[in-house]
């Protein structure tokens, strides 16, 4: 690779915040950053789990520090955001991967079903965006990247408030992109199809279900977490520096079937 190409995609110096980073789609996109020179900071609600994804990364030569916290609590979320610069330094790059979908009818979704689905999957990343893109605007770069779903587009069954919580995900970056683009900080949403990971293991103990879903698609499969390594490393990079507000689909032609 001629050396102009790979100094737009190394990340080294930088530093990362990835939520949900210990498992499924969030923990492929840290292994990205990680292997493309970052120092990532990994953030999820399981401590053996976090430890155990650290210890995989050292593994490998890379230098992962992590925190434990609730995306849907939000004291918890604002000391988060400040501790994330304690181990690297202040934080360049954020994921926002970690999510819960409440698979039930719509008339059967309670009150809390709402306020916990909404509280991880939108307003965390809103409070880690409020905390963390000033601090990158003053030093003019930034990169920000969330994990949207494709029920931000289209109806699923027993996924009502799901739906809603990434539809507002998607409308969070393109705001996200309109206050701070000029100042060097990109934001940008990745909506995956239907990927096998623990998020949806409840859906992909149907047999049937997993090979109806991968005959929508265009490329004959369901996705897997290391779909999303490529794409991580490229909105995070230098590479993707004229490319925000979007939302850019990884589903192998699921949505375009």
């Amino acid at each position: 690779m001629h050396a102009r190409l790979a100094r737009l995609f190394d990340l080294t110096g930088r530093v990362a915040l990835v939520t949900g980073g210990s498992s499924g789609i969030g923990k492929a996109m840290a292994w990205a950053l990680a292997a493309a020179g970052a120092r990532v900071v990994l953030l999820a609600r399981d401590n053996d789990r976090l430890a155990a994804t650290a210890a995989e990364f050292a593994f490998d030569g890379f230098d992962a520090a992590t925190i434990a916290c609730d995306i849907g609590d939000r004291e918890a979320v604002e000391v988060a955001a400040r501790a994330a610069n304690a181990p690297f330094g202040p934080i360049d790059i954020l994921v926002n991967a970690a999510g819960v979908n409440v698979r039930k009818a719509f008339d059967a979704l309670t009150d809390e079903d709402w306020d916990a689905t909404i509280g991880v999957n939108l307003t965390g990343p809103f409070l880690l965006t409020r905390a963390l893109a000033p601090s990158m605007a003053s030093r003019g770069w930034g990169r920000m990247i969330n994990v949207a779903s494709q029920q931000a587009v289209r109806a699923f069954g027993k996924s009502g408030v799901y739906g809603v919580s990434k539809g507002g995900l998607v409308s969070l970056t393109r705001s996200t992109a309109e206050q701070w683009s000029a100042s060097g900080v990109t934001c940008n949403a990745i909506v995956p199809g239907f990927v096998l990971t623990p998020l949806t293991s409840e859906a992909s103990a149907d047999p049937a279900r997993v090979a109806a879903m991968a005959a929508r698609t265009m490329t004959g499969r369901n996705g897997v977490p290391g779909d999303f390594i490529g794409i991580a490393v490229y909105l995070a990079s230098a590479a993707a520096a004229a490319v925000t507000g979007q939302t850019i689909f990884v589903d192998g032609g699921f949505s375009a079937s």
